[in-house]
């Protein structure tokens, strides 16, 4: 696959990601925040257990042991912490917000990175972070206490999807089974929902039907078939480009909400998200540019072939 096609994938994801929150919001109509994440999970999962299945067959020099098994569902439970508050957050805030907000994980992942795992940040972080804080002081309108609680909750979820990253950075390490990890964490995720959703939230055939278009589309589409997107696509570009067209989801989430919601944003707004979409940039952006110098330098030096003067031939005696 060329790399202009991976680039394609990664921001048809990054569109179906953003295009999601509208469905996420509009869901909550019907159902409560609990039920709609446990549902939408668990079918994930289903509809991606085929391919995690086919991997195993392929991997069967790499059984699942114990460990490996705590590490998933690790995971998992933090995926669920940052889902759920966003989805729990979508009730009180707007898809754009939640699309900027959310993508401010972004910025954060060095951070955790640093404090949990002893990971040395680039310094671009530091401006980056400051940026982003004044960025989210201009999305509430230059006020904060324009700031509901759905923005706060979208800022903590920022703080696990970016804890979930970094977890997930150390435990891919020790693993070969991608797909399976996916599966492992929608069902947790599904699992840690469901129960609390049937619980405390009423639920009805009917409500879930009316929610069925949400469901399957934020369950096969944004769940189920993004990620193997991201998959397909992040197997043949680099890291960096991925992780900049991803970031695009925030994006998407505000051009979404605009179209199909009617959301608007004044002029404070507007340049909030301008600086948080920046900030997500540069720390993509400015560690990327700033290794090319040293890879050259450590690559093997060009020495130019010696070619011979040319002599002209001695003339006869």
């Amino acid at each position: 696959m060329s790399r202009s096609l991976a680039n394609t994938l990664l921001l048809l994801t990054a569109l179906i990601w953003g295009s999601a929150f509208v469905a996420q919001s509009t869901a909550m109509e019907h159902v409560g925040p609990l039920t709609f994440t446990g549902i939408r999970f668990l079918m994930a999962a289903l509809a991606v257990l085929p391919f995690a299945l086919f991997e195993s067959r392929l991997r069967r020099d790499r059984p699942l042991d114990l460990r490996t098994a705590g590490a998933f569902t690790a995971l998992g439970l933090v995926f669920f912490a940052a889902i759920s508050l966003q989805q729990i957050g979508l009730l009180t805030t707007t898809v754009t917000n939640a699309g900027f907000l959310t993508g401010i994980y972004v910025v954060l992942t060095p951070l955790v990175a640093l404090l949990a795992f002893r990971e040395k940040p680039h310094p671009v972080v530091w401006p980056a972070s400051l940026i982003t804080l004044g960025g989210i002081y201009l999305l509430g309108g230059g006020a904060l206490s324009a700031l509901t609680t759905g923005d706060i909750l979208m800022l903590v979820c920022a703080i696990f999807c970016a804890l979930h990253v970094g977890m997930i950075g150390s435990v891919v390490r020790h693993c070969a089974r991608p797909v399976l990890l996916s599966v492992w964490q929608f069902a947790v995720v599904g699992t840690a929902a469901i129960i609390p959703g049937l619980l405390l939230e009423p639920v009805s055939m009917g409500a879930v039907m009316a929610a069925g278009p949400e469901l399957l589309y934020t369950g096969l589409v944004s769940g189920g078939l993004a990620f193997t997107l991201q998959a397909i696509g992040q197997r043949w570009t680099r890291a960096a480009d991925a992780a900049i067209l991803l970031s695009s989801e925030a994006l998407f989430a505000a051009l979404f909400g605009a179209l199909l919601l009617g959301e608007r944003l004044g002029p404070a707004g507007l340049v909030g998200c301008a600086l948080i979409f920046a900030a997500i940039l540069a720390v993509q952006l400015v560690p990327m540019f700033s290794r090319a110098p040293r890879e050259v330098a450590a690559g093997p030096a060009i020495v130019p072939p010696v070619v011979p003067p040319k002599t002209e031939p001695a003339s006869p005696a």
